[in-house]
């Protein structure tokens, strides 16, 4: 989480934690409609005063009687609270050694309470061992000027957190994506059970077959349109070569002589000579070349139809 405890004498780690995830404010609130409250006398106002203090203080002291039942055979405990928490009662949670968060926000809240266990209570009468979550280890860490919560070990290890820090936006985004690019290529992999050979070894294997193909089966004007798509599909270790500073037409026919040998040839883009992607560990995603595959003469036949379309408009104006 992106804050730390609200106080200087609460404790900075905690293992064996009870977790409370609530949503009571434990300041002093002005009341919702117009009211008035009218003294003679200094005693009135502070009679006043005392009495407001005590809705806040008995909201806090069952929290520390809850604290004081589960924690009686060891271990820690932590509130934090999506609303605010004064500094009489942040004081009070510090001498019973509880470590108090406030102004959490609520996808943070959502989040502990799924990794965690346990429940978010609304108002100090649902409070109960039942309601509290399990976390292994809490800890506050600090990160150049600001603080941050790590809460590790939970109940329900089900999620994480990656924390990126760079000097800049532009670096931050870059490093979020490439994050979400791996994360998605893993689920990919996952999801599919499968995996394609990378360094454009499927491009290279697909295009031989398709020219195979078309020496043996297919006749007449079709062969154009496969050996159009084959054409295409070399564009791949074309670019791999090109953006890697070696010449696209010796790649293309080093890349085309060990695949006539009957070998799973890809590009190196470091040696720039043809490797065995399996050995080198390169690998895409099926779900990727599939959709690649699907989506290519679609948008080809989108294309030549809006030429044609143009032609016809040209035409009918002369």
């Amino acid at each position: 989480m992106d804050h730390g405890a609200r106080h200087p004498d609460m404790p900075k780690h905690m293992e064996d934690v009870y977790v409370l995830n609530c949503n009571i404010s434990l300041e002093y609130e002005k009341s919702e409609v117009n009211s008035g409250f009218f003294y003679s006398s200094a005693a009135q106002r502070e009679k006043l005063v005392a009495a407001e203090r005590a809705v806040t203080d008995e909201k806090v002291q069952k929290i520390i009687e809850l604290k004081r039942r589960v924690c009686a055979d060891g271990g820690s405990f932590v509130v934090v609270n999506q609303k605010g928490i004064d500094l009489q009662s942040l004081d009070l949670l510090a001498k019973e050694g509880i470590l108090g968060l406030r102004r959490a926000k609520k996808r943070n809240m959502e989040r502990l309470q799924l990794a965690c266990g346990g429940l978010t209570i609304n108002s100090v009468e649902e409070l109960e061992e039942g309601v509290l979550g399990r976390a292994g280890k809490v800890y506050e860490h600090v990160l150049g000027e600001e603080k941050f919560t790590f809460v590790e070990d939970v109940a329900n290890p089900t999620s994480c957190t990656i924390l990126i820090k760079g000097p800049n936006n532009h670096t931050i985004a870059q490093l979020k994506d490439a994050v979400r690019d791996g994360l998605r290529a893993v689920k990919n992999a996952m999801d599919d059970g499968a995996l394609v050979p990378g360094a454009g070894a499927f491009e290279v294997a697909c295009a031989a077959h398709l020219r195979e193909h078309t020496k043996k089966e297919v006749v007449g004007k079709a062969k154009i349109g496969i050996e159009a798509f084959a054409e295409a599909l070399m564009g791949v270790p074309k670019i791999l070569a090109e953006n890697s500073g070696y010449d696209a037409q010796e790649t293309v026919i080093a890349l085309a002589e060990e695949q006539a040998n009957g070998v799973c040839v890809g590009f190196d883009i470091s040696s720039g000579l043809p490797i065995d992607p399996h050995l080198s560990g390169v690998y895409d995603n099926y779900i990727v070349k599939r959709q690649v595959l699907q989506s290519a003469p679609v948008i080809a036949s989108q294309l030549l139809l809006v030429d044609e379309v143009l032609r016809a408009g040209m035409n009918m104006r002369r």
